[in-house]
Order: structure tokens, then sequence, then C-alpha cells
């Protein structure tokens, strides 16, 4: 007898927000993520949704020079996707701070807690986005990293460039997937 698990509906979700720079932008923003989740009835973890997409609108914000930005939140095929477009043409770049850096440590998290990260070109500048996979239906339980700490669809975490800044102190760059690094 052949028995089939069921599975998760693929349905698409979409939403997209148009937001003003400004600082209540990461808030609006993280609440119409939340509110997607709720109800798209998404399994991922929202608190960490809300946090990673302050992180790019936050960066977003920071480096864009007009008015507007724009958050796309998709779900589909297992996994949350939120895209936050701005006109910069300058790809992010994840550093690896140290504790008393005031700043560097927001892409970390972003490429600690999603499942993937990257950034696209776009007509107007770039994309940058992360994903969430769904969680499976045994609870909400997260599935234990594989060993060596690589996952899916990640960049292969090989030594980083070292690239000297501020005096002697050391810092390590590393590429996202599949952005180039500062470009203009």
């Amino acid at each position: 007898m052949t028995t089939w698990a069921p599975t998760r509906p693929t349905d698409l979700h979409s939403r997209r927000v148009r937001l003003t720079t400004g600082p209540e932008a990461v808030a609006e923003a993280r609440r119409q993520v939340q509110a997607a989740i709720a109800a798209w009835d998404a399994p991922v973890d929202p608190d960490i949704a809300a946090l990673l997409t302050s992180e790019l609108v936050t960066n977003a914000i920071k480096h864009e020079r007009g008015e507007t930005i724009t958050v796309f939140i998709t779900s589909c095929y297992g996994h949350l996707r939120v895209d936050v477009h701005d006109t910069s043409r300058f790809f992010p770049v994840l550093l690896d701070s140290s504790v008393e850096d005031e700043a560097g440590r927001g892409l970390m998290l972003v490429d600690m807690l999603s499942a993937k990260w990257g950034c696209d070109r776009t007509p107007a500048g770039k994309a940058v986005y992360f994903t969430l996979e769904f969680r499976p239906d045994n609870g909400g339980a997260r599935r234990p990293r594989p060993a060596g700490g690589s996952r899916p669809g990640t960049v292969n975490r090989e030594r980083p460039a070292v690239t000297r800044t501020h005096g002697t102190r050391v810092r390590f760059t590393r590429k996202s997937p599949r952005c180039g690094g500062a470009q203009g």
C-alpha cells in the first residue's frame, strides 16, 4: 500500500508595499510582513521575518537617494520571501563585525537566520531579499543544520577576504550569494 504525506498548498500569495523613506518605514514594513504571515497562515517565525525585514529596510533607507522604497512579500512553494527595492546601484557586502563596532551586524543576522539571501539588479536600482523556509508540520520544530554549517542555497563559507580598516583592526568581508559586492 502506498501512502502519501499531506502537502502544503503551493498557492502564491503576494503583497507589495510602497514606503516613504524615513524612520517610520521600518516599523510599517515589519507590520506588513507580520500581517502577511498571519493572513496567509505561513509557517515561519514572524519575529525573525520582522527582524530581517527591519535590517533590509534600514539599509535601503540609509543608502536610498529617492523618496520611496518598495517591499515585496511573497509566499509560495514552501518559503516566504521578502524583497526590498531601492534605487541604489551598490550591492551590500557582508562584514564580520566585532562587538565593539557600532554597525555592520545587520547583514550578518540576515545571513545567519535566513534560508537564503542575496540581491538582484533592477531597472531602477537593486532588490535585496531573504527567504525563510516553512517549518515542518511537526509542531514547528526547526531542522538542525547539516554538518559543516552549510545550508542549501547559501554561500559556501570559505575563508573570507581580509580587509584592513581603521588602522590595525582587521575586517573580513564575504560576498552574498548573488551580490558581487559594492558596484555602481
